[in-house]
């Protein structure tokens, strides 16, 4: 739900939420009876040949998955991409709105059109080839020294470079009203640290296609040879062996590391920090939060004994990597063919102006989200959100109440951190200011630098002053959902809150089932392995017994080790470990949804419609929010990078584990899905 979102599961931020009575939940339920209109259900998606005991995906997605065929500019296809497209398509009209040309320079139209246009005139930027990149590679080739080599890398984090470490701004988890400045690992021209050392022969062919990828750009464009290649790859191959394994990235305690400007020089000796800091408009901070710390010692040994002209050429790299889709068809479609093609299986560019509106969204999403909330997010849906919401927190309530692994200290600080969840529906309350970008219809490249250099500068400014708690890290036209545990708040987007995932004209059961357990998901991150460690005011702080911990783990261990077992092929499987968050979060999230609808009704018994039950239909409503194929690069490259596990095993993983699923399709011993009570985990 991204990289440098690891850190806490996410680089967001909040406003004020309430605990509901069950009361308010049956005056919401009523108001949402009176628009129900169907089921929600997708029938027509389903395959009733396919026992829901041995594979509930198939049983509701299967029809689609046997009759779809992935389209070709495609890596997977499935719901999430269908109501992305939705959304692209709304903001593409938006977009042709202000493309007319007949706008004051500096206006939001001109920006949201000019952008647009730069990005579509391939003939423009066909004719001027590398011209836009070469004062940055003027720049690079002008290094003389390791000194301006540490320079070079804060003047690269201006303008969105990928390099050895990065920085971001997020509030200190330990005093998470004020920002901190942290440091995390990148820097690699390949998906994960895994593709430069695993060695069976499908990694073997995807780093022999890297190198020739990466041969291809340097002598299409004039800047390097086949040893400037080998050099390069052999330093990203060193970064890659000493970075952190994706798994160890969720143990939050080890990643808060403060270091002040005297222990930076102790922990990394041989690198500038005085420069780089200068140079990443830092010169006055009082140190960092290292988040990689072995990393970071063991990088610097990597800079010292790696010669500037090797940098020179690692930086290249990365200059020509970062800003290929940005320059002329030939290094756009070499990209292509590496990145999307044999990397994801991907057969065709996306079309161009699909990716015109996720430039546009990407620099100037609140400027294009305010148009769209105005055009595709009636009042109503935000309403009948937030008593969804409501819902959901109470019924997250009453199951933490009634946990029977759970000591009443720690049930205390549990209920404490629900009751202090802030929910952001739809939209921001205020909306970010773009009025510092400068935007050229002719000059893409500097517009997409100067966007970089504004938000980084909007990122910098921030340390000065208290933590901005209306700020949003998604755009309303975004469809996902987030939670961030130093600002404990669960955020949805606008455009998240449509069919299938939201319906005001459907019957509750498939909205508590679909978005409802979205809602119980990113609350769910708020308990899971990682969010658990911070407390109600977003603090990271251990407020668990040590024996509701031990119980905790032990739990937990049970659902890494069901999911470690589920094979994606033959030759790879799920793992646990790393989608361990994520897994909580389904669980969490179905179970507390299902619950909230039950609550819901109030005693009364659910209608049938389309001759399934109430709770059949939340389960339903659930795995269609799931539909979704991919090509096994694609699935492969998921598994590899990808925290949540595969959609496939988001559906069949978590119900097994369920009882009222049980009970709701009849599954007994002997189909595919069934666990032995004392198998099953229950959580939260």
């Amino acid at each position: 739900m991204y990289r440098l979102i690891v850190i806490a599961a996410g680089i967001f931020m909040l406003n004020a939420c309430s605990h509901h009575s069950d009361t308010a939940m049956v005056e919401a339920k009523d108001a949402m009876v009176k628009k129900a209109m169907h089921s929600g259900l997708r029938l027509q998606n389903m395959n009733r040949s396919v026992r829901p005991g041995d594979d509930f995906n198939a049983y509701v997605n299967g029809g689609w998955i046997d009759s779809t065929e992935i389209p070709a500019d495609k890596a997977s296809y499935g719901i999430g991409y269908i109501v992305h497209e939705e959304s692209q398509d709304n903001v593409k009209k938006i977009i042709e709105d202000a493309s007319t040309g007949r706008f004051a320079q500096g206006s939001d139209e001109q920006k949201v059109g000019d952008l647009f246009n730069s990005f579509m005139d391939m003939d423009h930027r066909n004719k001027i080839g590398l011209a836009p990149l070469q004062p940055e590679l003027g720049r690079i080739s002008a290094l003389n020294s390791h000194s301006d080599v540490a320079a070079y890398f804060g003047h690269g984090n201006r303008i969105g470079l990928d390099l050895p470490f990065t920085l971001f701004i997020y509030p200190d988890l330990k005093a998470p009203t004020k920002y901190a400045m942290y440091t995390f690992q990148a820097g690699l021209g390949l998906p994960d640290r895994e593709y430069y050392f695993n060695d069976d022969e499908k990694s073997e062919n995807i780093r022999t296609k890297y190198r020739e990828h990466m041969t291809k750009m340097f002598m299409m464009t004039d800047l390097g040879d086949a040893n400037d290649v080998d050099a390069v790859y052999e330093l990203e191959k060193k970064l890659a062996g000493k970075q952190m394994k994706k798994e160890e990235t969720r143990d939050i305690i080890k990643l808060y590391n403060p270091h002040t400007r005297s222990e930076l020089n102790q922990l990394a000796p041989g690198f500038d920090w005085d420069a780089y800091l200068a140079a990443s408009d830092l010169g006055d901070i009082s140190g960092l939060i290292i988040a990689m710390k072995d990393y970071t010692r063991d990088f610097n040994d990597i800079f010292t004994s790696t010669d500037v002209d090797t940098w020179k050429n690692y930086l290249t790299w990365s200059a020509l990597r970062k800003n290929s889709r940005r320059l002329t068809q030939a290094i756009d479609d070499e990209s292509f063919d590496f990145y999307r093609r044999t990397l994801t299986g991907a057969q065709e560019q996306i079309a161009m102006w699909r990716r015109g509106v996720n430039v546009v969204n990407a620099a100037l999403g609140e400027v294009v989200g305010k148009v769209y909330v105005k055009r595709h997010f009636p009042p109503e849906a935000k309403e009948g959100m937030q008593e969804l919401v409501a819902n959901l927190i109470t019924a997250y309530g009453e199951s933490i109440e009634n946990l029977d692994w759970m000591g009443e200290a720690t049930r205390a600080e549990a209920l404490d951190k629900l009751s202090k969840f802030t929910p952001k529906i739809g939209y921001p309350d205020i909306w970010k200011d773009y009025s510092a970008l400068t935007i050229d219809a002719k000059d893409l490249y500097g517009n997409l630098e100067r966007s970089a250099i504004v938000e980084y500068t909007r990122a910098v400014d921030k340390l000065n002053g208290p933590v901005k708690k209306h700020e949003w890290n998604m755009t309303p036209q975004t469809v996902n959902a987030y939670y961030s545990p130093a600002q404990n708040e669960i955020v949805f987007p606008a455009a998240i809150l449509q069919p299938p995932y939201f319906d005001l004209t459907a019957d509750d059961a498939v909205n508590y089932g679909a978005i409802g357990a979205v809602i119980g998901h990113e609350i769910g991150h708020g308990f899971d392995d990682a969010g658990s460690t911070f407390d109600g005011d977003g603090v990271l702080r251990d407020w668990w017994t040590e024996n509701d911990k031990a119980e905790f783990k032990q739990r937990t261990a049970k659902l890494i080790e069901q999911y470690d077992s589920f094979k994606v092929f033959d030759d790879l499987n799920v793992n646990g470990e790393f989608t361990l968050g994520e897994n909580i979060g389904d669980l969490g999230g179905l179970s507390i949804a299902l619950k909230a609808y039950k609550m819901s009704l109030n005693g009364k018994p659910a209608p049938v419609l389309d001759g399934f039950t109430g709770e059949q239909r939340v389960f339903i409503g659930y795995a269609q929010s799931w539909l979704s194929k991919s090509r096994e690069e694609a699935m492969r490259q998921r598994v590899a990078t990808d925290p949540h596990s595969p959609r496939k095993f988001r559906v069949n993983g978590v119900v097994r584990n369920v009882p009222e699923f049980y009970e709701a399709f009849d599954v007994k011993p002997g189909d595919a899905l069934y666990l032995p009570p004392e198998e099953r985990v229950k959580i939260w």
